[in-house]
């Protein structure tokens, strides 16, 4: 049946590929064999119920303690013309009634319920009737006591399973350490049935802790950089949500609150502009969120400290769900403990020594100097092998360096210069890398000669550089978010008398480079963003038609590609991600005429996308032997850099990866890839002499910072090549 669940996922719900682990838990569910699985926010947990209920006779039962996941499930079921239902309170009586109805006489395939709702004897009366092929428990971590959302309704689900024995178990968590596990197998007798383990990293969330100076300034700033997207900030009490709110709203910021003081009536109204992208910010107290299934949350901000890793976990789990790049930053001081220690001293026994644990490993993750996937990942019992994410703040600042920035600040401060100082880093950006944004075309600015002279760099490399050199006072700005202003230091650099060095704060962008590779793509750096904001507006137009929040009509990753692929019939709009037979007929027209006329207007010629053969053309494996057997016969790492379309950095690992699986490698070709002079490179060596070369840190630390990881695993690889 797996050849079915691979026609389902392309032709019903427009994705090539499953993604890591998906495969193998449909599988296991289609044999009817339970299973745990733990996947993180984002990683595709529902297919892994939804396809399988497409497939089975009978009917999918879905537990979920999250009334508002519940109707945002069978809103996007319902687009794809899946029969999905749910029972919970939200309803009226009448509509209550329709949808029993509906299960009496078989036509639903999926129905979303709470526990307190299947545990009804109603609701059990009416199910006996029934054919049940597949008991979902989703949010499966609330069954355990160790888990930090336990909810006793839970525990009445193992009565329900005894109701329906030929039912396969499917029991889904995003978090759960390896003893809420094991609670989770016991309570629903699973035996020996087999866990799922996702790997708990994100590697699309950068994470990021500020010492926390100026709060409300540091949230503007934030802010600032992050226009037109939709994120959550999470405050401590209703009383910060409420003060936060209104100096955002006060500076202009689309921006609602969410806490408990507020009427159940407005906080549902609230949460419904921010998942309709009517707002784009909430703020909020941890109450909010929970069930909000957005794909396109650009960043989750905590202003106070989070109370234990499982919440923060879950809390920044809200972003980047459709796998772009989402920032996560915590405000920090220390002083914040004492307010969570208060609420901890109220618990007693047990309960406390827990609290107390978790707010330890909350501390632990805060303070740490080394990569943040180390303690974070840790705490789930998961081991984060590599040296440098390149998605956190700690790993980027160990590879910033001081450079000569001149050539590039001539040219950022010129650019300033011939647009009369009128404008802020944003728009300097836009024009050095050349936009065809409608303002700077009508305000002449592509006639400039600093028009498209900088693509060397992407657009967040020529912010950070404005505001570097606002700091070192080639640039001033009147206000925190106003125009940039030369300065009389400016004119030195300008007429050449004078060079700007820098190490770039980059731990606001994408800069490492494996980071760039999980991140970034040709899609990502060249859609034509003028229109993929008329493709917005057509989707926000479709979605209120049928009160829908818009990326149930499509995600954000859809409206990219098309607007990078720019197809011109319903038969190319099939291979774009997302799309499926049936979202192609509902909408296909609708958008394929903004696309023509688009290209029409701008003598844009459509790219050719085709999905990919089921069968990889070069697996992993293939790739690691293909690149060592490449490098052997004499290909520089340069070169096979260039031939694979990667940086260096990917093919030392290729090559790693070579040599570790029992091959041998020729060591003179790769020194020829290091920087390092003979003497340094000898230092370096002699280092990895005295410490286990197998972990790059403390290398790193031993040679006071001297020398970037970048380097340092090439003569990694060289040393290990020369022990062969």
């Amino acid at each position: 049946m797996i050849k079915e669940a691979h026609n389902k996922l392309t032709n019903v719900f427009g994705f090539e590929d499953f993604r890591p682990l998906q495969e193998e838990v449909i599988s296991q569910v289609l044999d009817k064999k339970d299973a745990l699985v733990i996947m993180p926010t984002g990683g595709g947990k529902s297919l892994c119920y939804q396809i399988p209920a497409l497939l089975f006779d009978g009917l999918t039962i879905v537990v979920s303690p999250l009334i508002s996941l519940m109707k945002d499930q069978v809103e996007q079921l319902r687009q794809y013309d899946i029969p999905a239902i749910f029972l919970n309170s939200t309803l009226t009586p009448e509509e209550y009634e329709e949808n029993v109805q509906k299960i009496k006489d078989g036509d639903v395939k999926m129905v979303y319920m709470a526990p307190e709702t299947l545990m009804m004897d109603k609701t059990r009366e009416l199910l006996s009737n029934q054919q049940i092929d597949l008991f979902t428990i989703d949010e499966a971590h609330c069954i355990s006591e160790w888990g930090h959302d336990f909810r006793p309704d839970y525990r009445a689900l193992t009565e329900v399973r005894e109701d329906f024995p030929e039912a396969v178990c499917l029991a889904l968590t995003a978090t759960a350490t390896p003893r809420v596990r094991e609670d989770i197998k016991d309570i629903l007798n699973f035996g020996k049935s087999e866990t799922f383990l996702a790997s708990f990293d994100r590697k699309n969330l950068f994470l990021k802790v500020a010492d926390k100076e100026d709060p409300l300034e540091q949230t503007l700033d934030f802010l600032y950089t992050r226009k037109k997207q939709s994120g959550i900030i999470y405050c401590f009490s209703r009383k910060q949500v409420e003060e936060l709110y209104v100096e955002l709203k006060k500076e202009g910021h689309s921006v609602k609150p969410y806490h408990a003081g507020l009427s159940k009536k407005l906080r549902n109204k609230n949460q419904e502009a921010f998942i309709r992208d009517d707002i784009q910010i909430i703020v909020a107290t941890i109450a909010f969120g929970m069930g909000i299934d957005k794909p396109n949350v650009r960043f989750v901000m905590h202003y106070d400290l989070p109370k234990n890793i499982e919440s923060y976990y879950q809390q920044i789990g809200r972003a980047g769900r459709d796998g772009l790049r989402a920032d996560c930053l915590v405000l920090y001081n220390r002083s914040d403990k004492r307010k969570i220690q208060y609420f901890i001293n109220q618990k007693e026994g047990t309960e406390k020594r827990v609290a107390e644990k978790h707010l330890k490993e909350m501390l632990k993750f805060m303070e740490t100097d080394e990569c943040r996937r180390v303690p974070l990942m840790g705490y789930f019992g998961e081991t984060y092998e590599n040296d440098n994410c390149g998605m956190c703040d700690n790993c980027l600042s160990i590879d910033a360096e001081v450079e000569d920035l001149t050539v590039q600040a001539q040219k950022f401060m010129s650019c300033v210069a011939r647009t009369n100082e009128e404008y802020g880093p944003y728009y300097i950006a836009d024009i050095l890398r050349g936009s065809t944004k409608k303002e700077v075309l009508e305000n002449g600015h592509d006639e400039l000669s600093t028009y498209n002279v900088g693509n060397e760099w992407a657009k967040e490399h020529w912010i950070l550089l404005g505001r570097m050199l606002v700091k070192q006072e080639y640039l001033s700005q009147q206000e925190s978010r106003g125009p940039l202003i030369l300065t009389d230091q400016a004119k030195a650099v300008l007429n050449g008398k004078e060079n700007v060095f820098g190490a770039l704060d980059r731990s606001d962008t994408v800069v490492g480079d494996e980071a760039i590779e999980r991140t970034s793509s040709e899609v990502q750096n060249n859609f034509e963003e003028d229109l993929f904001e008329q493709l917005e507006i057509k989707r926000k137009e479709l979605a209120d038609e049928q009160a829908v929040p818009p990326y149930v009509i499509f995600p954000d990753t859809t409206l990219m590609e098309m607007s990078y692929y720019l197809p011109q019939s319903t038969d190319h709009l099939m291979p774009i991600y997302g799309m499926g037979t049936v979202k192609k007929k509902k909408y296909g027209m609708d958008f394929l005429k903004i696309i023509r006329n688009y290209c029409e207007e701008h003598n844009l010629e459509e790219r050719e996308k085709t999905l990919k053969k089921k069968k990889k053309a070069l697996s992993e494996k293939d790739k690691h032997q293909r690149i060592g057997e490449h490098f052997n016969n004499g290909k520089s790492i340069a070169h096979l850099a260039e031939q694979y379309g990667v940086k260096k950095v990917t093919i030392i690992k290729h090559l790693k990866t070579y040599l570790e699986n029992g091959n041998e490698l020729r060591p003179e070709g790769i020194v020829e890839a290091s920087s390092l002079s003979t003497r340094k490179r000898n230092k370096v060596l002699e280092v990895f002499d005295d410490i286990a070369p197998h972990m790059l840190r403390p290398i790193y630390n031993k040679l006071d910072k001297s020398v970037g990881y970048d380097e340092l695993r090439i003569i990694q690889l060289y040393y290990m090549a020369q022990q062969k």
